[in-house]
């Protein structure tokens, strides 16, 4: 590679990162071409230059926070560990990593106002992939088989784990000034939940 490629992917690099952190610490709806910039260290030309508008930069930068999120998936394949142990693996690490970009999983859902490529790809992912993943370690540990129980533990676990996780995102709500662990709190969840299982 020589020396204009290495710089054109480090510049690259840093603006993705630059808009990645923005839309972690300012939201997708507050993010300007000129905060990018003014983070990144670059001018508005070169993100111009590489990117070509303010959407497909914030598409790309998506797309790279969104893989990240599909990769925890992965621990759902690990049959090495117990299925117990796969899904609080997975919603450990899933969660942990959602919880840094709380605007984003409001994107994801809909229930933004803003609407990228990568959203409907990850939004495809989730129901042709990542929903059936986590139905089938539902399955492993509980032995059931009728797939509208399934999904109706799914939807039992998920918000369980998620809505802890999101509230303690926000700094202005005064039962969680001293949140839980995620760990901690799927731990207690399962003890409940998969009783009757073990």
């Amino acid at each position: 590679m020589n020396n204009n490629s290495e710089k054109d992917m480090t510049t690259k690099g840093n603006i993705l990162n630059a808009t990645l952190e923005l839309i972690k610490t300012d939201g997708l709806e507050n993010i300007t071409l000129r905060k990018i910039a003014a983070l990144a260290g670059v001018n508005l030309a070169l993100i111009n230059y590489y990117f070509g508008s303010k959407d497909k930069l914030i598409n790309e930068a998506l797309k790279i926070q969104l893989a990240s999120f599909r990769k925890h998936f992965l621990i759902l394949d690990e049959y090495s560990l117990s299925p117990k142990d796969r899904l609080k693996t997975f919603l450990v690490e899933y969660v942990n990593s959602v919880i840094k970009y709380p605007e984003l999983i409001k994107e994801i859902l809909g229930k933004g106002t803003i609407t990228f490529e990568s959203q409907f790809e990850y939004q495809n992912y989730m129901k042709t992939s990542g929903i059936n993943k986590i139905k089938a370690t539902l399955q492993e540990i509980t032995g059931e088989q009728d797939s509208d129980k399934l999904t109706m533990m799914l939807m039992h676990i998920l918000p369980s784990v998620f809505f802890p996780a999101m509230i303690a995102c926000k700094k202005d709500v005064p039962f969680v000034r001293n949140a839980i662990p995620i760990e901690r709190q799927i731990d207690h969840l399962f003890q409940h939940y998969f009783a009757r299982y073990s």
